[in-house]
């Protein structure tokens, strides 16, 4: 469940990435009031904690997806 929600969160934040890169367009920071609102900074340290979560995706041995093969 942590491993869905934590991409989950990075989808978000790649997506607004995206948007900030393309467009110069903040997704975030137009929903909650402004990149310096505390919802807008809460919901960019949940993204980077996420990140550093993810991570460990990387170096984890996936036992239950090699059985189903």
């Amino acid at each position: 469940m942590l491993d869905k929600t934590a991409l989950t969160l990075n989808i978000i934040g790649g997506i607004n990435w995206g948007l900030i890169g393309l467009f110069q367009f903040d997704l975030v920071a137009w929903l909650f009031g402004g990149s310096g609102s505390l919802l807008s900074r809460i919901i960019y340290a949940l993204v980077g904690l996420s990140a550093l979560w993810c991570i460990s995706l990387l170096f984890r041995d996936d036992a239950i997806g090699r059985e189903k093969m």
